[in-house]
């Protein structure tokens, strides 16, 4: 009895170890993406791990254990422009796995897991910050079969920016092509990926803002790599942004759905169900590209609020101007999903100091709208639409002490009038205060016979040149 019993002991625990084994997590794939100023390296897992991540000297590595995991394929990757020279692994007991990172130079590591989500399974994530003084350039992202790049031809010849005059700066558009590298955005029916789509027509856009004097356009992310959204605002302002584009091309439930589409950022919340639906599935791209543990200070919240409402406000009314100038010209060359701009809570669009517009180029979930977007003729017309609205907006409202605000001033170009649409606690004084002209030329350049306002009332805002003779 006792054998027997010894032997169905033995058995339970034999059985316990094969469950356990099985239990395991796999590391079944590794993948690499290249950024200006870091490497992400992330195993794609079949479970969920622990980890820990540490840095040797002399020569420089990285070691990464993996406990609880084995490894269910070679982890082979390309590390060309990466401070990675090879990557190799081992079993140091049957459930933990080492990864060895051999480095050129030494890096700041950062590394975190990521649940499942809609497009992956369980992730490892760990990015190797550059030193500041390596940070590099990331290769030109090559061209795809489904999203070919705008090819450069007679008919487009290199720009060479011409400098403008000495005092008198460039306007900067701060061009955002959404997704990129971890995160591939929306996917059409023939493998196109949004990602891929945006940056060809970000890079156009670029293109032809910059052949034109007095306008800068600067790209946040220039190849297939990710950035997180709110990383992307901050690269806008050190790049001395005065308005944000953020390009997409989204998928929508319904096939059927199609059209272009411009958003502004929502004080009070969606204007309509796919606005909403759009705005929860763009802001879920840091889940999804990983963008690790945010920690925001949240001293001073009252007053934080107040100033960020004010500045906000301000932002907003030009947001929805150049918004609605973009969203024209863009109905002249392809459908529109809705007439006028629609707002939301987009992540990418919080920065109170800068004007801000998400342009949905049409809808990738419909096979007729992808195929268009995958041309080069079509992302041409697409961008030129969108210039052509920012052009007419900053015409007309442009910044002091720019090329075009000198212009402008001394009647080179047509002095078109500017609009202000009264947004919620807006007063004349207020906007006078905004737009640097007196009270008086407001009530002169409107008709006004009092001081009272109606929300969504329009006013001409006058030149300076009128309004210092009034």
């Amino acid at each position: 009895m006792r054998i027997r019993a010894l032997v169905s002991v033995v058995g339970l625990l034999l059985t316990a170890v094969a469950v356990d084994a099985l239990a395991v997590t796999q590391v079944k794939s590794m993948r690499l993406w290249r950024a200006p100023d870091n490497t992400r390296l992330v195993f794609d897992l079949s479970g969920p791990v622990q980890h820990s991540v540490f840095t040797l000297t002399a020569p420089d590595r990285l070691v990464i254990d993996i406990n609880g995991a084995t490894l269910a394929a070679p982890l082979s990757v390309s590390t060309s422009n990466t401070p990675i020279t090879s990557v190799r692994s081992a079993q140091r007991t049957p459930t933990d796995l080492r990864v060895v990172v051999d480095l050129k130079k030494s890096v700041t590591p950062k590394s975190f897991t990521l649940a499942p989500n809609a497009q992956y399974g369980n992730r490892l994530v760990v990015d190797l910050f550059d030193q500041e003084a390596d940070a590099v350039t990331p290769p030109p992202t090559p061209p795809v079969a489904t999203t070919p790049a705008v090819p450069v031809t007679p008919a487009q010849p290199a720009i060479k920016l011409t400098p403008v005059p000495n005092g008198k700066r460039d306007i900067v558009i701060a061009i955002d092509a959404g997704h990129g590298g971890e995160d591939p955005g929306a996917s059409g029916s023939r493998g196109q990926h949004e990602k891929d789509i945006v940056l060809a027509i970000a890079k156009e856009l670029q293109r032809q803002i910059n052949s034109e004097k007095g306008f800068r356009a600067e790209l946040t992310r220039t190849g297939d790599y990710f950035i997180p959204l709110r990383k992307r605002t901050e690269i806008a302002r050190k790049k001395g942004a005065d308005l944000f584009i953020s390009i997409h091309a989204d998928a929508a439930p319904s096939k059927a759905a199609f059209g272009a589409s411009v958003f502004a950022l929502s004080d009070r919340g969606a204007t309509s169900e796919t606005a909403r639906w759009l705005a929860d599935s763009e802001n879920r791209s840091d889940l999804i590209g990983g963008a690790g543990n945010v920690s925001l200070d949240d001293k001073d919240r009252m007053l934080a609020g107040v100033l960020l409402d004010l500045s906000m406000t301000a932002s907003l009314s030009s947001s929805l101007n150049v918004g609605q100038k973009v969203l024209g010209n863009m109905g002249r060359i392809t459908p529109l999903h809705k007439q006028r701009v629609e707002q939301a809570g987009f992540m990418v669009l919080k920065s109170p100091d800068i004007p801000s517009i998400l342009v949905e180029t049409g809808f990738i979930s419909n096979a007729n709208e992808a195929a268009k977007l995958a041309t080069p003729s079509h992302q041409q017309s697409l961008a030129r639409s969108i210039h052509s609205g920012v052009r007419q907006f900053f015409q007309q409202n442009p910044p002091p002490g720019t090329y075009v605000a000198w212009l402008r001033d001394s009647g080179k170009i047509a002095q078109g009038p500017r609009e202000h649409s009264v947004r919620p606690g807006e007063t004349l004084a207020m906007i006078a205060v905004r737009y640097q002209v007196s009270v008086a030329s407001l009530r002169s350049a409107n008709s006004l016979k009092t001081d009272e306002l109606k929300v969504g009332q329009h006013l001409n805002i006058p030149t300076t040149a009128l309004a210092a003779q009034q």
